[in-house]
């Protein structure tokens, strides 16, 4: 049965949605820097842009994930 305190808890999934969607963009924003000092042979700050890339990609795709493993927990209580 769907209460008030369920319902509640699907509003937070608006923001975490806009935040994962920001991440992706910092991965995109980062991907294309990697490829910027690479063309330039900043070897530092190519593998500075590879790692914050991955990074923003990994928390992009994990806030969804661990969003609907709490969902998915709170609902079969």
């Amino acid at each position: 049965m769907i209460s008030l305190e369920n319902i509640a808890m699907f509003g937070a999934a608006n923001w975490l949605n806009i935040v994962s969607a920001v991440f992706v963009i910092g991965c995109l924003y980062f991907t294309l820097s990697f490829f910027q000092h690479l063309k330039m042979e900043d070897q530092r700050l190519a593998q500075q842009s590879k790692i914050a890339a991955v990074v923003c990609l990994a928390i992009a795709l994990l806030i969804p994930a661990f969003y609907g493993v709490y969902v998915y927990s709170k609902m079969n209580m």
